[in-house]
């Protein structure tokens, strides 16, 4: 990505939904089993539900059974940026859009082949686009 969306946290607050914005702004996790693409099964592109830029496409998402949509990859290597969480006494990488900074999920070595990564996405953070 070659610029970044800035905005004010006012601009955010009045652009996304509540629930989006703790997500997405404030580092919040939905439940699992919650979010509207943990079993989605469609073919396209997973974008990021707060600025629109392509992260995940559908071929790399897979079932992990942990209640959250899994990918293996994102669509390009420069649409995430990954940040330690040392949050909840643990160290994880969280992983946010490139271009905004949303708070998307995190980043696990569990993965399938070929990457053997497990890209756990809150789906309140994506937004889905048909092919």
């Amino acid at each position: 990505m070659t610029h970044r969306i800035v905005k004010s946290e006012a601009q955010w607050r009045a652009e996304l939904s509540p629930q989006r914005y703790r997500i997405c702004r404030e580092g919040g996790t939905e439940p699992p089993f919650s979010g509207q693409y943990h079993d989605f099964k469609g073919q396209g592109i997973y974008r990021c539900g707060c600025c629109g830029a392509p992260l995940f496409a559908s071929t790399a998402k897979f079932d992990s059974g942990t209640g959250w949509p899994s990918f293996w990859e994102p669509i390009a290597p420069e649409a995430l940026v990954g940040r330690d969480d040392f949050s909840y006494g643990m160290h994880r990488l969280e992983v946010q859009c490139s271009a905004y900074g949303a708070h998307l999920g995190h980043v696990f070595p569990d993965g399938p082949q070929p990457t053997g990564l497990r890209y756990c996405i809150n789906s309140i953070a994506l937004e889905f686009e048909s092919r």
